[in-house]
């Protein structure tokens, strides 16, 4: 590696060769489920749009056990709610009960969805389902090795321990920049993920300063949904955000707080890659000002 700040090394190997394929796998399983997932919100618009009126979210217990036993409106207006809260029974415990299933037979009744074809469209869920339970248990079971994996890797064990980050974010980092001790500065992370800051300007003109965004987009992206529920579930990062927006001299928007807490956590990466330390929250706070 050569001395600098702008400086990175080459691609992962070894562990972190392997973490970068498992990462890879888990961003593939995650595509395909959320396909699946549009398609099967795609076929209750298309044969019972009332459904989500009476549960809300199909990927709730009750619900996604309704698709299962019987999805289509004909079928639900030839039972009782007494009958439907018995066949919810061995599979949902709480939640629902008979005003509920009152409510499923009432919105089948007004079903504006599609009456035709619905032999073929009952396999069709049949197995959109199927696969939908398929890649949530693939990405269950790799997500578990990936933790198991993760913790060999210097510093991992306590990057996991800060409130809030969990075990792919920090899994999705070692990825994405390999061996953190081969960096002799924070801000060659920060590059690496595209989030230094690059001013658009042309002629007299003075433009907005924004991240350049060339970078690895898995890692910019990890750091980002990281940082999200940071800034509400963990005291450092909430005083932060809270700081950098409401501070008088050059207040931040929110997304660029967030922005700005994303380079913050890379920073915090490095050191404890680097040191193998506990994250002291107190040290990120030193010297800041009270903000009301």
């Amino acid at each position: 590696i050569k001395d600098g700040r702008y400086s990175v090394p080459s691609l992962p190997e070894g562990i972190y060769a392997e973490l970068r394929e498992g990462i890879k796998l888990r961003d593939q399983l995650v595509k395909q489920l959320m396909t699946t997932e549009g398609r099967i919100q795609n076929w209750l618009h298309r044969y019972f749009p009332e459904f989500l009126d009476v549960f809300g979210d199909w990927k709730g217990k009750a619900a996604i056990h309704t698709l299962r036993m019987f999805p289509m409106p004909s079928a639900i207006t030839q039972m009782t709610a007494e009958e439907i809260v018995s066949r919810w029974k061995p599979y949902v415990k709480r939640g629902v009960g008979i005003k509920r299933a009152e409510q499923l037979i009432e919105a089948a009744k007004r079903s504006a969805g599609l009456t035709v074809g619905t032999t073929f469209a009952e396999r069709e869920l049949s197995n959109l389902l199927e696969h939908y339970d398929l890649y949530k248990q693939h990405i269950q079971d790799l997500d578990q090795d990936l933790e198991q994996t993760v913790k060999e890797v210097p510093g991992a064990i306590e990057m996991m321990k800060i409130p809030g980050i969990g075990a792919i974010t920090v899994a999705t980092v070692f990825a994405e920049v390999g061996d953190i001790r081969n960096y002799s500065h924070p801000q060659q992370l920060v590059n690496l993920a595209g989030l230094s800051l690059r001013e658009h300007s042309s002629g007299k003109h003075k433009g907005e300063t924004r991240m350049t965004k060339r970078g690895r987009s898995r890692l910019r992206r990890a750091l980002y949904l990281a940082v999200r529920p940071l800034v509400v579930h963990n005291s450092t990062f909430r005083t932060l955000h809270h700081y950098y927006t409401k501070r008088p001299d050059r207040p931040l928007k929110k997304q660029q707080s967030l922005i700005a807490l994303c380079c913050k956590l890379l920073r915090v990466f490095f050191v404890i890659g680097n040191k193998q330390c506990e994250f002291d929250g107190s040290k990120l706070l030193r010297g800041l000002p009270q903000i009301k």
